[in-house]
């Protein structure tokens, strides 16, 4: 296939470089200063009693944090009615395990929660061949409250979802969230994420704006996604 794309000498494209390297060093200045912003923002204390299913049987909230003060909780979307979980959650998933033991270094905890139940939970963790901690919510508040448990007509009439009342299309959607526990044993939720603004927890995602043809999507958001046992040969 023959490029379309402007090709110039390399003194030209030196100068572009270099003009593009202004702005992203701009642009890391800026992401430096709103990553300040999101870590002064107030906080919300925890005072509801939060029950998961472990594989060590029944556990709190402050039980995920595993003796550290700070957990990342990945809303990995998984509805009762599936079989199988979110491809596109999956696809989130496959970056967790590399980073997580660089996470405990720094007092940070990472965990999966959905709501399907625990061995359905397990049986997928075993096929995809990760190793990171993952609860489930089934029959707790915790999904709904943290805004990525909808009812069927929620689903479709609108819920609270991302900030703003919409049509969430399916009754479980994908979102972080960032909980601190304090030397009292107080937690409080500090931050949470849906949508497009988890983007930067998926590493794929980051090396691929890198290439000629980025994400490659044509406004079609993940369509070519597939588990990472599904790909052709």
């Amino acid at each position: 296939m023959t490029t379309t794309h402007d090709v110039v000498p390399h003194d030209d494209w030196l100068d572009a470089r270099i003009a593009l390297l202004d702005r992203e060093k701009q642009f890391t200045r800026l992401r430096d200063e709103l990553s300040q912003a999101r870590r002064d923002l107030p906080w919300e204390a925890v005072d509801k009693h939060y029950t998961f299913d472990g594989p060590e049987g029944t556990v709190t909230l402050a039980d995920l944090f595993d003796g550290r003060s700070q957990l990342i909780v990945y809303h990995f979307m998984y509805p009762l009615d599936w079989e199988d979980g979110c491809r596109s959650c999956s696809f989130w998933a496959d970056n967790f395990d590399p980073v997580i033991v660089h996470l405990n270094a720094r007092d940070v905890s990472m965990v999966a929660v959905s709501i399907s139940p625990l061995e359905k939970l397990q049986a997928y963790r075993r096929r995809m061949g990760w190793g990171f901690r993952w609860y489930s919510s089934a029959g707790g508040d915790f999904s709904r409250d943290l805004f990525v448990s909808f009812t069927p007509e929620e689903a479709t009439s609108g819920a609270f979802f991302n900030y703003r009342t919409q049509p969430t299309g399916l009754t479980e959607r994908e979102g972080m969230s960032v909980f601190y526990r304090d030397q009292d044993g107080r937690i409080f939720h500090t931050y949470s994420a849906y949508g497009r603004g988890i983007d930067l927890m998926n590493t794929a995602y980051n090396y691929l704006d890198t290439v000629p043809k980025g994400r490659d999507e044509g406004g079609r958001n993940q369509y070519w996604v597939r588990r990472h046992d599904e790909y052709d040969d």
